[in-house]
Formats: structure tokens, sequence, C-alpha cells
């Protein structure tokens, strides 16, 4: 009896052992002893990620004393560390020189000239560990008239906020992107001169939600291209048939969205379709756009299956379309999958890397998203970035219509290349000024070494960027005198044209002209109901006063009639409201909105 006490208490000590849990922490700083924000950290025995707060802190549950991990920063050389739970970890990281830094630094979606990073470290707020994009606050005009911000014709951002909301989810807020919002709907197109690549228009009328303030709104448009002219194409649809992918929103829908893909396509396009998962191979040898008939049947037979090893499939991908590469023509690959990156690369420091080095090759890259959440939203997003693509979500059959149908040219023609848009306001008129969307990752602005890169602009698309408006005293005053006369803004294109690496750029000059809000456009108060809808999903200090009630009676007004797609749009405003004043009241709070 004794003996078997014994052997009880044994038992009991060696399951608490076992069962015990150990606290690996520490802090992450650069060789000068700045904090790093945001660092990824991989846990080699889980394979678990984790990231550092604010303060370049980490805290890390772990079932062992002693544990290894590694460290991944843009712009900063890998560390791999064997971390002692007992001791309190100093982790050092060195920046990355040469060539490789320049292909790893942070890219910033807008920037404000001379506006340095020491003053908008007021911006910041909390020590939200994950807090990985930080909205856009007011500037100064006379301190810092100038700012720019990278284009594009991304419109994920849309669609995923429609699937969170149709499943009765809160939108996660950094799955929030604004200017992708905006450009979903491709409002005011105004077809370029036939001599011009773009048109420019903008309009100034109050701002909505603050009637004390202005919004600046600029409408960008460029040259449709003929299909028939256009040169030609070579394809490499790049299907993720992993099986995460065994789903009907993501492979069956895929499949789909090819097909309509593929009667597009003319006798002098060529396509091939490389496939990962089980196994990553080339399931279609490049074959003429007129044998629709043979790219269908492999698009068919596509099943899912096995492990996602996206590293192996992007590396053939591109391998297939180097070996086929159109001098002058349009290389693309178009990669479509969930992100469920699980073998290979997995961090999206290591895809950034592998990416980066595949567009200096001349192969552009679309990214197709389906069923996802907002983690591997971010990695296809970042993909796409640095990838000189777009990159568009597509949560149901209709969206990949309008994706690869109806917009089969803005999506798969680029017209220009690193383009981005420099504002340079005049201080008379601009008190203060503040860029609504275009915001930057937190690591972006805590990083010196951080740049601005333009995006893709496809064929025939229409895009309008907002900032908000401090008047002041002698715009304030134009308006009462009605005096109309004098220069708002210069607003600067800057762009490559496919294929060339000269640099070139569009200018337009924006006079002060104020339109009352009752006068303007219906697209433009659309556009702002669809801003004051995104600020809303991710609680914006500028917002204070507005609620659902605001955003709908505005965008009601605004909707066209016949257009669809700005219908659906009240349809998920209301659903929207409906679901966040359901929780709010389960939380206990008033429910004003």
């Amino acid at each position: 009896m004794k003996a078997a006490c014994h052997i009880a208490i044994f038992l009991l000590l060696s399951s608490s052992v076992f069962a015990q849990q150990f606290y690996a922490r520490g802090e992450v700083k650069d060789e000068t002893g700045n904090v790093l924000q945001n660092v990824t950290i991989l846990q080699h025995k889980t394979g678990y990620v984790f990231r550092s707060g604010s303060s370049g802190t980490f805290g890390i549950v772990a079932n062992q004393q002693v544990d290894t991990f590694s460290f991944f920063l843009e712009g900063y050389q890998k560390e791999k560390i064997e971390v002692d739970a007992e001791k309190y970890l100093s982790v050092k990281m060195k920046r990355l020189t040469g060539s490789a830094a320049n292909s790893r630094r942070d890219k910033l979606s807008s920037q404000t000239k001379d506006l340095a990073k020491e003053d908008q470290k007021s911006w910041f707020t909390g020590d939200e560990t994950y807090a990985s994009i930080l909205e856009n606050h007011f500037v100064n005009a006379k301190k810092f008239p100038t700012t720019g911000m990278s284009l594009n014709v991304d419109r994920a951002s849309y669609s995923n906020i429609r699937r969170f909301i149709t499943l009765k989810s809160m939108v996660p807020p950094d799955a929030v992107r604004i200017e992708e919002m905006l450009n979903y709907f491709n409002l005011s197109y105004n077809k370029p001169d036939d001599d011009k690549l773009f048109d420019i228009k903008t309009r100034l009328s109050t701002c909505p939600w603050n009637p004390d303030n202005q919004l600046f709104y600029i409408n960008l448009s460029s040259q449709k291209l003929n299909l028939d002219t256009l040169p030609p194409s070579h394809l490499v649809f790049l299907i993720d048939v992993s099986g995460s992918m065994d789903m009907p929103n993501r492979l069956p829908l895929l499949k789909s969205a090819f097909r309509l893909l593929v009667n597009n396509l003319r006798d002098k396009d060529s396509v091939a379709i490389v496939v990962y998962g089980g196994v990553t191979g080339v399931m279609l040898n490049t074959t003429s756009g007129g044998e629709k008939e043979k790219i269908l049947k492999a698009i068919d037979e596509l099943e899912p299956g096995g492990s996602t090893p996206g590293e192996s499939g992007i590396k053939l991908a591109y391998s297939v379309a180097r070996n086929h590469f159109i001098k002058g023509g349009n290389n693309r690959v178009i990669l479509a999958t969930d992100g469920d990156f699980n073998v290979g690369l997995k961090t999206e420091t290591e895809l950034d890397e592998l990416i980066t080095s595949q567009r200096e090759t001349g192969v552009y890259l679309t990214c197709l998203g389906v069923g996802m959440g907002n983690y591997k939203d971010s990695k296809i997003h970042l993909l796409a970035e640095k990838g000189n693509g777009n990159f568009a979500y597509l949560d149901n059959f209709k969206e990949a219509e309008k994706v690869l149908l109806k917009e089969f040219t803005q999506t798969l023609y680029s017209v220009a290349d690193d383009v981005y848009m420099n504002i340079d306001f005049n201080p008379e008129y601009v008190k203060e000024y503040r860029l609504i969307g275009f915001d930057n990752k937190v690591g972006a602005l805590r990083d010196s070494m951080s740049i601005i890169e333009g995006g893709e602009i496809g064929s025939g698309h229409s895009m309008i960027a907002l900032f908000e408006i401090v008047p002041s005293e002698i715009n304030k005053g134009a308006i009462k005198d009605n005096f109309t006369t004098g220069k708002f803004a210069d607003i600067k294109l800057n762009y490559h044209l496919p294929n060339s690496t000269k640099a070139c750029n569009y200018n337009f000059t924006s006079r002060f002209e104020f339109i009352p809000l009752a006068e303007l456009d219906k697209n433009y108060l659309f556009s702002a109901s669809v801003a004051m809808f995104g600020s809303l999903l991710r609680t914006s200090p500028f917002l204070k006063n507005i609620g659902w009630n605001e955003i709908i009676t505005l965008a009601e007004a605004a909707s066209g009639k016949d257009d669809l797609l700005q219908k659906e749009f009240l349809g998920i405003l209301n659903q929207a409201k409906t679901l966040y004043l359901k929780v709010k009241k389960k939380k206990g709070g008033t429910a004003q909105w």
C-alpha cells in the first residue's frame, strides 16, 4: 500500500512536470537600439507565427524550457536563435545592405514630402501589438504641401468585406482598404483625349461627415485599349489544387472563373497551366488561345488534394513564363489560391524576397483570392504589390464574371506601370489635409528606409481619391464672396509605359472652384458614402458623430437607380447596420446609430 502511494505521487509529479508550460519573453531592436514592431517570430517546435508589439517586446508560451525561434523583418537579416525561457532575450537585428536591402524595403502606400517619421509618432495609439495599418492623419499644408500615393487597380478589399458581412461576421479593421473599396465601382469614367493616356478631373465640396471641412475629389481615368489591336498575351494560370481548396467557393469557383477568362482569348494569345498541391507540375503546356476546348478540358480535370507548396508553384510558373516570353507582349502569371502556404516559404518576408526577384523578368502578376481569412489576404496582397500586378477577391461567381469577363482588359492589360501621384496643395486655400485610404503599414512608417513605389493601372480604369480639407480663412472668404479663381493644387502623375524604363508624367492644375453639396455629381457623393462606410468599419476617430443612418441616407440619395453594384452596396450597408448594432447591444453599449 505504501509502495502504491509512492508510485501514485511519482506519477502525479511526473505528469505535472510534463504538463509544465514556459513563457519565453524578450524584445527586438535594431543595431542602434531602436525598437522593432511587427517582427514576425516563427516558433519552430509548433510552426506558430507571432509578432513583436509596439514596444518591440514579445511573450510566447512554450512547452519546453529551450526552444528555437526565427525572427523576420523586411530590410533586416533573418535571425535564428535558441531561446531559454528562464532568461529574458534581447534580439538585435542587422540591416541588409546593397541590392538585397533595396528589394526588401518596406513599401509605402502614401508619403508626404519632408514629413519625418518622428512627426508621425503621435499618430500611433496605445500598445496595439497587431495594429498593422495606421490611418492617415491631418497634415499642415504650409509645412508639408506635397504628398503622394501609389496607384493601382486592386479591388479585393471590397469583395472580401462583402463576404464578411454576408456571413454575418464582423470585418477585421485591417481588411478594410478604402482605396480598393473606391476602385471597385469604377466611378465617373472620363475618356482621355486620343493623344493622352490619362484624364484627371477634380471637385471640391462640403465634407459630408464634417460640415466645417471640405472634401477634395481627384478622378483619374485611363485610356481604354482596343482588345483587337492589343499585342499577344502569354498567360500562365498558377492554380492552387491543395486539400484546402476542396470547398465549393474555392477550386470549383476558380474553375468557373478561368472558363470565363478563356472565352476572351484570341488565337494569337497563349495559355499554360501550372498546379501545386499534392504535386507541383505543368498541367497544360503552352497552348494557343484558339484551342479553347483543350484548355477547358485541362481546367475541368483539376482535382484538389495534398499540401500547399506555394514556393515551388510560383517558381515553376515564372519559369514557364520566362521560357515562352513574348517580347513586347503581355506576359502574366495569374495566381489563384486561398493563400494557405504551408510548405516551403511561409512568412510574408520570405514570400516578399521570392516575388521581388521574379518581377525583374518583366512578367506581371495577377492574384485571385478565394475563401481566405484576413491573414491570408495579407499574404496575397503582398504578392500582388511586390509582383508588379493587381489583386481581386472572388467571393462568388458574379464577382468572377465582373473581374474576368466584364473588366477583362482592366484586370489583365496594363496601360502604365510604377504609377504614383503627387499632389502639391496651395496653403492659401488649404490649412490642413488628410488623405483618405492609402494607409501605411505601421512597420513601413517606423522604417527609416521605407520607400513609395508605384503600382499598375489597367485599361479603361477609373478611380477616385479623396482628401479631407481643413479650409483656410481665405478659402472660406472666397466661398462667401463667390470667388472662384486661383490654384488649389498641382497634380503630377508619374509612370512608365509597359516594357519601358523611360519615366513619363502627366500634369494637371486644379483651380479653386467650390461646388455646394446639393450640386455635386452623384458619383462623387456615392464615393463619399463608400469612404464613410470603410471609415466606420475601421472605427475611424475622424467620424465620431456619424453612424449607419447618415451613411445609408447619403448612399441612397447618390445611388443610380439602374446601377446593380450601387444597389448591392445599399443592401450591404443595411446588413452591416443590423449586424453591428446587434453586436453593440450584446456588449452592453447604447445603440445610438
